[in-house]
Parts: structure tokens; C-alpha cells; sequence
């Protein structure tokens, strides 16, 4: 049995069909279309909170409102996916996003900007997992890191690209309008995805679940790499969160940026966080190649990085100079990016595939509570401390101890290479998955 679980996987080519790259392409559209639609709340904030008279408290609840349902919706999609094919999830998900951006355009109150915020939560909650489920019908195991990576790096781009563009919006016209561009946005991708879109050729789920050996979810959920992702990349998204819903506001009214040097400057973690997610993935793939386990060319490698960003945005309280705090909090966050790149795959190896979207999808849904917690945490921290900044550096040493944590918990429980052995108490796959490995 191979590393997937699936029986018939060793007699399968372990080529790259022809329009894989086409789809990883479009998907990394779609991410970065999800994440433009996550920042632009963060990037008008402190128009938003003027024009609504909104208290610290209440941005920070807006914030951590896009998660209510994100979770929620992520596992039922994700089950969904075990049986339905991910070209109409995904045109469906893309759908939503669209339509919940245009009540914006118009005069909204507090409660109807909120309201959106739960719909495109709903709608985005499942994004990244069904996005990597539908990839992952492209490419065999040993070829998944790299365009995993690049998936992941659509949401670096929809910052770096769309950040300037919908800050010009807000600075020139109004934060209303900047939703509206991303509506029409979305509804571009949609035609996109029905004109080129198509299933992955390398597995057919359907046909899968009936075949493959099963194992329990209760076995796969409680298994140490699963809790080891969860754990490691809860303390990621901790950072994430904070930085689609506060890092524009921190910047302008910690810092004393003006709006329009705002829009340029929120791009910087993302362009670091980038580079670290390429790297991340080009390196990983190298080291399979050279014949590392997964267990160090995945889990070590993404869990390094949390410990060393968590200490570096420990220290940011205690420089002086916006500057130097600035790139402290560009650096710190930016190596977060290297965890996201290794868990999907890793989660992979050893999840039958027929159960893979849903395992995926419990994952992110899981992860991603900490959007819902850590907004809100930094709105009443921000609230009730003695000053503004006083309220942010307490804030960010809050997220750089929760990253120190996740990336221990991270290095002590990630062993992939071995786990689908222990499940099932088979051999251990590690040799067979090295040998397998090729260069992209």
C-alpha cells in the first residue's frame, strides 16, 4: 500500500498530467482573490471606524466576526468534497465571496457590515483545504510541497497586489467602493474557473472509496502529526488574523503612518512571508530528493521557523524606533508562512484519499478559531490598556508566545513518515516515499 492508502497507487504514473499547472495557476487566483477579500477590512479600518464611530472593542469583534462560521463550514464542505467533484465546491465557495462584497458599496450600518463579514467567512472557510484537495488530484505525493507553496503563496500576492490598488480606492474615492472592486473581481474568476476548469486526472475519489482501506477518523484526527499541524499552524493564523485586521490600524495610529504610506507598508509581510513560503517549499522538496524523511523535510522545517518568528516578535517591546519595531513585526510574522506550505502534505501521507478533503477541511477548520480569538483579544487588550501602543506591544507579546508554543508543540509531535505505520500497524513507508521522490 503507498503512502496515500490506496492500493492501486504503485501501479498509477507518477507524472505530472498535462494542465496541472494550468489549474495550479487558477487556484492560486483563487487564493489570492480569498485573501484580498480578508485584508480590505484591516486596510480601511480606521476609515471604517471613524465613519461607523466604532470603539477598538467593536473593530476587533468585526474582525473576528469573518470567522463565526469559517470553521463551521469548512468541515460540512469538506465532507462534501469526499463525494462531489472540487470544480463546482470551488466555483460555488467563489460565488459567495463575490455577491457578499456588494451591500458594501452602499451606506451600511455596523450590524450589516457584520452580517457580510459572517457570509464571506462562510464562504472562505473551506477555501484553502478544498483548493489543496483539488491540487492534489494533479500531482503524486512526492510532488506536492511546490504547488502547495505556490496555492499558499496566493495569499501573499492577493496582499502585495491588491493592497496598493484598494488603498488608492479608499485614499481617492471610499473604503465602499474598494468592496465593490473586489466583488467584481471575484465574479471575473468565476467565469475563468467555468471556462478552464476541469478534475484532476491522478485519483477518483469516488471510485477510491469504495476500493481503499478506510481508517477510523477518530484514529486520523487524534493522531500526533494531525494534532502536531493543528497545534503548530493555530499559532500561524494567530499571527495571520492579528495581521489582516490590525497591522494597517497599528501602523497608522501606533506608528504614525498616514493612510496612504499605509497601503505600501502593509505589503511588507507579505512580500517577506512569501519568500519564506517559496523557500520553504523549494527546500522541502529538495531535502525528500536527497533522502530526508518527512519528518525533517516537512516538521522540523515548518516548526523551526514558528519558534524563531515568536522570539523575534518577543523582542519588539523592547527597541526603540518604528523602524527597527516595524521590521521586528515583518520578520516575526513572516516566518510563520512556512507551516502552511508542510501540513497539507503532511496530513496527505499517511490520510486515505477518499478521506482526504475532509481531514483537510477538519484541519483548517480547527487552525483557523484562533481568527476568531486573537482579533478580539487584541481590540479589548488595545481597549483597556494605559495607551494605544502600550495596547499593541502587549498584544504582540500575547502572539509571540502562543508561536513559541505552537512551533514546540510543532517539533515534538510532527512525525508523518512513520505515522500511516502506527495507524495501521503496517511497515513504516519512510524508505518506499524517499525512493520514490524526483525533482520537479
Amino acid at each position: 500500500m503507498s503512502a496515500q492508502g490506496t492500493p492501486s497507487a504503485a501501479s498509477k504514473p507518477t507524472g505530472t498530467p498535462k494542465g496541472a499547472w494550468t489549474i495550479t495557476f487558477l487556484l492560486f487566483l483563487f487564493m489570492l482573490v480569498n485573501f484580498a477579500d480578508k485584508i480590505v477590512v484591516g486596510l480601511a479600518g480606521v476609515p471604517i471606524m471613524a465613519d461607523l464611530k466604532l470603539t477598538p472593542e467593536q473593530f476587533g469583534l468585526l474582525g473576528s466576526s469573518f470567522f463565526f462560521l469559517f470553521s463551521i463550514s469548512a468541515i460540512v464542505v469538506g465532507f462534501i468534497v469526499n463525494k462531489v467533484p472540487t470544480r463546482w465546491v470551488l466555483l460555488a465557495l467563489a460565488v459567495v465571496w463575490a455577491l457578499a462584497q456588494f451591500p458594501m458599496v452602499g451606506t451600511v450600518s455596523f450590524t450589516t457590515l457584520l452580517i457580510c463579514r459572517i457570509v464571506l467567512g462562510a464562504g472562505e472557510g473551506p477555501a484553502f483545504s478544498v483548493a489543496a484537495h483539488a491540487i492534489y488530484k494533479w500531482f503524486p505525493d512526492e510532488k506536492r510541497t511546490l504547488p502547495t507553496a505556490i496555492l499558499s503563496q496566493g495569499s501573499a500576492f492577493g496582499v502585495i497586489i491588491a493592497v496598493p490598488a484598494l488603498n488608492w480606492i479608499i485614499v481617492n474615492h471610499s473604503w465602499h467602493y474598494a468592496f465593490g472592486a473586489l466583488g467584481v473581481i471575484g465574479l471575473i474568476w468565476v467565469c475563468a474557473w467555468l471556462a478552464l476548469a476541469k478534475e484532476g486526472p491522478l485519483e477518483d475519489t469516488q471510485t477510491l472509496a469504495a476500493t481503499e482501506t478506510k481508517i477510523a477518523y477518530i484514529q486520523l484526527l487524534t493522531s500526533r502529526t494531525f494534532l502536531g499541524c493543528v497545534a503548530a499552524t493555530f499559532g500561524a493564523y494567530w499571527a495571520l488574523s492579528l495581521g489582516l485586521t490590525w497591522f494597517t490600524p497599528f501602523i497608522i495610529k501606533g506608528l504614525g503612518f498616514s493612510q496612504s504610506q499605509a497601503g505600501w507598508i502593509s505589503t511588507l509581510p507579505w512580500i517577506f512571508g512569501a519568500t519564506i513560503v517559496i523557500l520553504t517549499g523549494w527546500i522541502s522538496q529538495l531535502m525528500m530528493v536527497r533522502g530526508s524523511t518527512t519528518r525533517v523535510a516537512r516538521g522540523v522545517l515548518g516548526s523551526v521557523p514558528l519558534v524563531v518568528g515568536g522570539l523575534i516578535l518577543a523582542s519588539m517591546p523592547h527597541v526603540q524606533g518604528a523602524g527597527l519595531q516595524l521590521a521586528l513585526l515583518v520578520v516575526g510574522t513572516g516566518l510563520c508562512g512556512a507551516i502552511y506550505v508542510v501540513c497539507p502534505p503532511m496530513l496527505g501521507e499517511f490520510t486515505p484519499t477518499s478521506q482526504r478533503g475532509a481531514i483537510l477541511a477538519i484541519y483548517g477548520a480547527l487552525y483557523t478559531l484562533s481568527g476568531i480569538i486573537a482579533p478580539a483579544v487584541m481590540g479589548t487588550v488595545i481597549q483597556h490598556a494605559g495607551s494605544m501602543l502600550d495596547g499593541y506591544m502587549t498584544g504582540f507579546t500575547i502572539n509571540a508566545a502562543i508561536m513559541v508554543g505552537s512551533g514546540l508543540l510543532g517539533l515534538l509531535l510532527l512525525w508523518p513518515n512513520t505515522e500511516r505505520a502506527r495507524l495501521t500497524g503496517g511497515a513504516p513507508q519512510a524508505g518506499a516515499l524517499k525512493s520514490a521522490v524526483s525533482p520537479t
